[in-house]
């Protein structure tokens, strides 16, 4: 099958971008093409993407003055979309949303947090946006937060607090998928002995092909394998290449070749990161998504492997954690 044939035949998922504050700020909207930013539905669709992962990230300014309202604004953002074009896009709360979406020609839309900090100490909210249709939770940014330390937290960084416990257990029983992603290596640790269910890295990078403090070990890599996860190659420059304005596609194709080796063709997914970073050339934007199929034949990747990176895998995490 020809790269272009087998992209727009698989089922394409996508576990990380931030459109959504771009969004809430008016600089564009969700349903109309764009000349700027990474992702809109139309460009998502030239993308041939079948579900996209959208972030709600709290700006570190808003976080002790109205980080529930701000991710609540966030999340209202996609609500507005599929409402506004129903024959579009649809909000995925599990698996069945997904291959829904595949089988209409539509847009699947995932909502997750990245970080917990709109939960304050609070699980009555967890469980609030659980009903809202969140069904990711990235459980820090890059700092701490009451549940646990994000990386910048530094060598002391400490793992999951009693709250941080009680948040992941609570995830279990819900149906949310745990995300550690920006999480300190403490916290990645106590998260993989608490969870009874698979956890994901939803845009982190193998430390071991490109040296970033964001990007995993591989005995954080195998840990998370270990428990029937999956890590998210992402595009951010930063995660690829230095210097970072230098950074391909090959980077990017790289990463996924030396996971796949690590991890295993079961273990990988994408997570572009799009509206939260600098791209690589070759990846500027959502539309550029048929060319990593494209790079990983020519590198000698099945097309059972790139099924299964595009999509299959993140969705085979998803079902079993929403139970849907």
């Amino acid at each position: 099958m020809d790269p272009h044939t087998l992209h727009f035949d698989s089922i394409v998922i996508d576990a990380h971008c931030d459109t959504l504050g771009d969004v809430l700020e008016g600089k564009r909207t969700l349903t109309e093409r764009s000349a700027t930013g990474h992702v809109d539905l139309p460009r998502l669709r030239e993308g041939g993407i079948t579900a996209q992962l959208f972030a709600c990230f709290v700006p570190v300014e808003e976080y002790h003055r109205s980080a529930t309202r701000h991710a609540m604004q966030r999340l209202d953002m996609l609500h507005l979309a599929v409402e506004s074009h129903p024959d579009e896009i649809l909000l995925a709360t599990g698996a069945a949303d997904i291959r829904r979406a595949k089988a209409e020609g539509k847009i699947a839309g995932i909502l997750g947090l990245e970080g917990a900090e709109p939960l304050g100490d609070s699980i009555e909210t967890l469980r609030c946006f659980y009903r809202l249709g969140v069904r990711n939770l990235g459980l820090t940014w890059n700092f701490r937060n009451d549940v646990a330390d994000g990386v910048m937290e530094g060598p002391n960084a400490r793992g999951l607090s009693e709250f941080g416990v009680r948040v992941v257990e609570e995830c279990n029983r819900l149906g949310i998928v745990v995300d550690v992603s920006h999480l300190a290596a403490a916290g990645v640790r106590d998260v993989l002995q608490v969870s009874q269910q698979p956890v994901i890295a939803s845009h982190s990078n193998a430390r071991a092909a490109f040296d970033h403090y964001r990007n995993l070990s591989d005995a954080q890599i195998e840990a998370i394998v270990a428990g029937g996860g999956v890590i998210g190659v992402t595009f951010v420059n930063a995660f690829l290449h230095n210097p970072p304005g230098d950074a391909t596609i090959d980077n990017v194709l790289d990463q996924i070749d030396y996971l796949v080796g690590v991890a295993g063709a079961d273990h990988v997914t994408i997570g572009s990161d799009f509206d939260g970073a600098s791209m690589p050339r070759g990846l500027e934007d959502a539309t550029c998504y048929p060319s990593l199929p494209a790079g990983m034949l020519a590198r000698g990747h099945s097309e059972t492997t790139i099924r299964k990176v595009l999509g299959l895998n993140f969705l085979r995490v998803f079902e079993q954690v929403t139970g849907r």
